[in-house]
């Protein structure tokens, strides 16, 4: 599957510094984790902290993915509001779950100043707007949610809104986001885990796995094998390739990064912003004043009909952009698409979907697959060691 385009940003601001070789023998080892992405990194960063021996494997060079196209908005807020999410699976289940997020992102900063991982991380607040008066009422919801359970929110007017340099009519400000750069982060974690012990071969496609006296084996397309008592899936949406259960509605979504602006206005110099559309628009900056934008999905994911509406989505987004932010000028100087999807309740898929296999999956869809993926951490360990995990129910399959 063509997860991306061919021209996004992050690895061309990051040239590969670091490459790792195909696999060139059978291997046996404890675990073996399918993806060299940002969650497929995490989860080794997180095994190897435990002495687990690993072995990593990634179709692609590592980090060149769906981690190469993402815009890493870090927040806890999910693609689907918390007064619909609580409808749609539960009190408990909707509140922990932001609360999870939120906790996440804290997480991640820990693991980056452990890594020393120089990936522009900066915490953030969250805007969360509307330019529709239609939406003020389905707003409001939200907030009232967030407040009856202990978010930190706040409600903004026009007039604040416009003082901070955004066109819109009315929003929530959390007080709790994050940016980073994505693929830095992956590459510093698979370089970490890899000087400590972790054995890592990219350009490896693993064909088919089964199951022989209780242990994994893994077949490539190399014709090699490996043997493992544990399989971890960090495939994001690729996973549809193997898991049976229809788990994510794949679609097409498109971003854009400027040249960097003289002057930012204070609210992409303090937050990330998103809207209320459905298909949400989004907006960013980065460390080196550079706005990064995005959404435009469409309901496909067919990669060369992806692309080729490119050049119309690039229009489409400065239009939009525009309207939001009438005084900057936003010179293009980036455009990709990438494959985005989502699941019917914007939560993840953990745990295995056989439990007669010691096949695992971390699977963060939707707009927060990076905290997805944190949470997931602590989740896949305890689905290793048979140990129950609330997460284990909350995000599980078949529910």
């Amino acid at each position: 599957m063509k997860l991306r385009s061919t021209e996004t940003f992050w690895p061309l601001k990051n040239a590969m510094n670091t490459s790792y070789p195909s696999i060139d023998a059978d291997i046996k080892t404890e675990i073996l984790i399918i993806g060299g992405g940002i969650t497929g990194a995490l989860m080794a960063y997180k095994l190897i902290t435990q002495g687990k021996k690993i072995v990593l494997v990634d179709r692609r060079d590592v980090a060149n993915g769906s981690t190469a196209a993402s815009t890493a908005l870090l927040q806890y807020e999910i693609d689907v509001p918390l007064h619909e999410l609580i409808k749609l699976r539960g009190e408990q289940c909707a509140v922990e779950s932001y609360q999870n997020g939120k906790k996440a992102i804290f997480d991640l900063r820990n693991i980056i100043d452990t890594v020393e991982s120089d990936c522009g991380f900066e915490f953030k607040k969250s805007i969360y707007f509307t330019s529709y008066k239609k939406d003020i009422p389905f707003l409001k919801n939200e907030f009232k949610a967030r407040k009856l359970h202990d978010f930190d929110v706040t409600w903004l007017n026009k007039y604040e809104l416009e003082k901070m340099g955004l066109n819109a009519i009315a929003a929530i400000e959390s007080k709790t986001a994050a940016v980073m750069d994505p693929f830095k982060l992956a590459c510093d974690l698979l370089f970490y885990c890899h000087e400590n012990g972790m054995q890592i071969y990219d350009r490896t496609n693993v064909t088919s796995i089964q199951t022989q006296k209780g242990k994994c084996v893994a077949n490539t397309d190399s014709k090699f094998t490996i043997t493992a008592d544990h399989v971890i899936h960090c495939t994001g949406y690729e996973s549809t390739e193997t898991v049976e259960e229809k788990i994510v509605d794949l679609k097409s979504t498109y971003a854009l990064a400027s040249e960097a602006v003289a002057e930012l206005p204070a609210i992409l110099k303090n937050a990330v912003i998103w809207d209320t559309s459905s298909p949400y628009y989004y907006y960013r900056a980065t460390s080196d004043n550079r706005i990064i934008m995005g959404g435009g999905d469409e309901e496909f994911r067919d990669a060369k009909k992806r692309d080729k509406l490119i050049p119309k989505k690039e229009a489409s987004l400065l239009r939009q952009f525009k309207r939001r932010f009438p005084n900057i000028d936003f010179k293009l100087d980036y455009s990709w698409a990438g494959t985005f999807g989502e699941t019917k309740d914007g939560l993840p898929y953990f745990g295995k979907p056989n439990p007669k296999k010691n096949e695992h999956y971390v699977l963060g869809f939707g707009g927060n697959g990076i905290t997805f993926s944190v949470i997931g951490m602590n989740s896949i360990v305890d689905s290793i060691n048979n140990k129950k995990n609330p997460d284990l129910e909350y995000y599980g399959f078949g529910r």
